[in-house]
Parts: C-alpha cells; structure tokens; sequence
C-alpha cells in the first residue's frame, strides 16, 4: 500500500510583532518540508530563517541530480542514511547562517531554529535544532515528537520547575541550541513510520505558546482538510494573544489504491495526470 500527502502551511504576523521572521517551504518532490523561526532583530531573523529553509531544500535539489547525499560532518549511529541526509542539510544550513551573521555586521547575531521532515514512502525522518516542535496525530491521539532546546524546558526536565510554571516564564525566550549560533551544531535526528491518517505537524513556538496540545489535537481532528486546520491553529494562536509570529505546515498521509499509484485519474480533456505518491 502507497501512501499519498495533503500539505498547508500558512505562516501570520501574529498580533504583536512588526515583521514576520518565521519561513517554511517544501519541496513535495523530494519530500522535504521544513519550518524556521528566525531570531536576531530587525530583519536579520527573516534573513536566517530564510535561508535556512533555502539551504535544506536545495541540499535535497542538489543531492537528487548528484544520485547521493554529500556528507556534512559525521553520520550519526543508530538512523538511516535518509535521516542522516536530513542531518547533513541541517547542518549545512547552521554552516550558511553562521557564515553570513559573521560576513556581514547587520546579520551579527542572527540565528534561526528548524524543524524539518523529509518523507520517503511509508519512511519518515525528522530533525531539528531549536524549539520550534513536530507533533504526531494518529488514532485520535497527539505526540509530541520533538524536545524544545530551550532553557524553560530544561528545566522541566530536570524537575527544577513545573510546565505550568515554564508558561509563565520570564525566560521562554532563551534557547540553547539554535542555526548560526556557533560554527557546527548537534542535530536531534529520529525516524518513524507513517501510517494511513497520520497528521504531522510542524510549527513555530508562536503557536505552541498560545495553543496547548489538547486544542492543537481537537482543532486537526474537527478540520475536513490541512488547509482548514492550518488556519485553524494560527486563529487559535490569535485569539490566545499572538505574541509571537505564527507558522503552521500539516503534512497529512492518506492511504491510495495501487493503481492510483500510477494515475490519479483521467481529467476533463483526456489527459492523464500523474500523481505523486511516497
């Protein structure tokens, strides 16, 4: 059995912040979707994450025309070759960032979290660097599959504050490990597989400060589409306060007959339309 994706993103200035310095994109293609957050001020956060999701999605551009992924550091033990590919793109991306922040004065300082997927038939791998998160929804339950790098978290972890206490935080803001903050960063890699239903969402902390996983999983499972649920989650961030920008991108895995792996279906005028499946 294939699996097909329905994909939306929308990304909102929220309802405080004067620019935008949220990015993501995608590449179905390739099956690589990414979200960044930018930090850095002025326009230098929407320059890092920018190029952050620029640099991921090329990575995979590239290494398609080359027939293999060039290596960017060392593999990591114990994932496959696609999640260290991921790895390597991630790492790439801090290596642009960083480079540029040092290049140029404006750009001092600048730095971007990521959250990415890259989706091959039923085989996922996701990273990410920062606090921006990827949940999973599936059988009407929702899971958090990524661990924010950020001080507040930190802290709960090690059981030295409550999560209740950590929305409360004066130090939300702090990260630990974000893009461009030094010359080589260590990527969190992890794999699944997908399963007919299955929802996967990608989003910056501008909706996770305001939406809690409970409404996140009510507002995926009342929507008829992603598109529909995407702009769901950023309303809900909204009227929560919108403190921060606001990004959204819901990948949904959608089983598909054999043969509609190979056509979709016979549009009006005759022509076959080919239907990319993973």
């Amino acid at each position: 059995m294939s699996l097909t994706l329905q994909v939306a993103g929308v990304s909102d200035l929220g309802c405080v912040r004067q620019n935008n310095e949220d990015n993501f994109g995608y590449d179905g293609r390739y099956g690589i979707y990414v979200v960044c957050d930018g930090m850095g001020g002025a326009a230098a956060g929407e320059v890092a994450s920018k190029m952050a999701v620029d640099t991921v999605l090329t990575y995979f551009r590239e290494a398609d025309n080359l027939g293999h992924y060039p290596p960017v550091g060392e593999p990591v033990a114990g994932v496959s070759e696609r999640a260290n590919a991921l790895g390597y793109a991630i790492r790439l991306a801090n290596e642009a960032v960083f480079q540029s922040a040092a290049e140029h004065a404006a750009q001092s300082g600048m730095g971007s979290t990521i959250v990415a997927v890259f989706a091959h038939k039923r085989f996922v791998s996701i990273g990410h660097v920062g606090d921006s998160r990827i949940y999973l929804v599936r059988n009407g339950e929702i899971q958090q599959l990524t661990q924010d790098h950020s001080l507040v978290m930190e802290q709960v972890r090690r059981g030295f504050i409550t999560l209740e206490q950590a929305r409360t935080s004066d130090v939300q803001n702090v990260i630990l490990r974000a893009l461009g903050s030094e010359e080589s960063v260590q990527v969190d890699l992890d794999e699944l597989i997908a399963m007919p239903g299955d929802v996967l969402l990608l989003c910056s902390d501008g909706l996770t400060r305001h939406v809690e996983d409970p409404q996140i999983l009510e507002l995926i499972s009342a929507a008829p589409d992603v598109r529909s649920a995407a702009s769901a989650l950023i309303e809900a961030a909204r009227a929560g306060g919108g403190s921060d920008n606001i990004t959204a991108l819901l990948l949904r895995f959608e089983a598909q007959p054999w043969y509609k792996s190979i056509f979709r279906r016979v549009l009006p005028g005759g022509s076959p339309k080919w239907q990319n499946s993973i």
